[in-house]
């Protein structure tokens, strides 16, 4: 083998590779400059955080919820409205591991709580049980101080109250078809008493003559304690009522049922047929309430809420609960909710302006 200056030539075969250019460049590799260093490891932490930043999730963040939520209603305590959001509040803490506590906030058409808990902060921690006067208020009121799809977001659906379509016997009617009769024969004759002008039980009538193109005489009273008083001595023959209220007075024969007024059948008394089965298509005035949040509470805590509603409605010891007081679940998700209010405004709105209707 050839020598170069008296040293043997190494052999192809085992020559190393040339350097990477990069590592004989000065201020690269193991000669960097502790500014180009600094720089260096100042670009990587921002890069880090960057990527955290860009995860949320990646941030440790407490547990929800980690102390008690609180359910705020607007109406007073004892009320069908706050029994149930009792009832489904004793599930609800179960299933979360913290109290829900109930804020009876009554006053202005459930207004003052409402505008309580749009104003809350949008954690999850405070809740508000809407219903249907949430749904007719802005149709009868021009400011009610909220915007319901901008200050609320709809966590689930939970309760309804079922209601009967009830006569005096002494109006001679047995079923739907003959009050509808009478009613298309005569309007003024036929006279319905409800607890006030735009409350559930006045809005029940009027749906009613509206769906078969007459009307029935409103006696709107101060309260349904008055209201049935006056439907029990035949004063005022028709009243729409909460199943609850009248079933003792239809079992004793002082009235008549002829129809419920949701759009199923109501498992609190079975047999009796909707006011749709009886010829009157798509009629619907249960009263239903069900969770909302402040306006722009995390998705994440929304799913959370809803999940354990469902659940808690689920239960047999809360279906039982509530079937005992005169109500039952009303399962439904978030999104459900947010559908089902939009018909409700949309359909309120409508029969209010073509009738007239005014709140007080």
């Amino acid at each position: 083998m050839q020598t170069i200056s008296g040293r043997k030539a190494p052999c192809p075969r085992n020559r190393m590779p040339a350097p990477c250019a990069c590592r004989a460049a000065p201020g690269l590799g193991h000669n960097r400059s502790p500014t180009l260093q600094s720089t260096a490891r100042l670009f990587k932490t921002l890069l880090l955080f960057a990527a955290i930043f860009a995860c949320p999730a990646c941030i440790a963040q407490p547990a929800f919820p980690d102390h008690p939520i609180r359910l705020i209603i607007g109406f007073p305590a004892g009320s069908a409205t706050d029994i149930g959001s009792r009832i489904l509040a004793q599930r609800l803490a179960q299933l979360l591991g913290q109290a829900v506590l109930v804020d009876n906030r009554p006053g202005a058409s459930t207004g003052i709580a409402a505008g309580l808990a749009a104003r809350a902060a949008p954690d999850g921690y405070t809740l508000f049980m809407a219903g249907n006067s949430n749904a007719v208020m802005p149709a009868l009121q021009r400011d009610v101080g909220y915007d319901f799809f901008r200050d609320f977001s709809p966590v689930a659906l939970a309760i309804t109250v079922p209601s009967i379509l009830v006569v005096h016997p002494a109006l001679g009617i047995s079923d739907v078809t003959q009050l509808v009769e009478r009613v298309r024969a005569a309007p003024e004759r036929v006279f319905f008493a409800s607890s006030g002008n735009g409350t559930m039980s006045h809005l029940a009538g009027e749906l009613l003559g509206y769906s078969v193109g007459s009307r029935l005489t409103h006696v709107p009273y101060k309260g349904s304690s008055l209201a049935l008083t006056d439907l029990l001595s035949g004063a005022v023959p028709v009243m729409f009522a909460p199943a609850s209220t009248v079933l003792p007075y239809i079992q004793d024969g002082r009235l008549l049922a002829l129809a419920t007024t949701g759009a199923e059948r109501s498992r609190l008394v079975p047999d009796l047929p909707t006011i749709a089965e009886r010829g009157v298509p798509d009629y619907d005035t249960r009263i239903w309430f069900g969770v909302v949040a402040p306006g722009h509470t995390s998705p994440g805590i929304i799913e959370r809420l809803s999940d354990a509603i469902g659940r808690a409605l689920d239960s047999p010891q809360t279906r039982d609960a509530l079937l005992a007081q005169g109500m039952e679940p009303f399962r439904g998700s978030a999104r459900q909710f947010g559908d089902h209010m939009r018909r409700e405004m949309t359909r309120w709105s409508t029969l209010i302006r073509s009738r007239g209707i005014t709140a007080g």
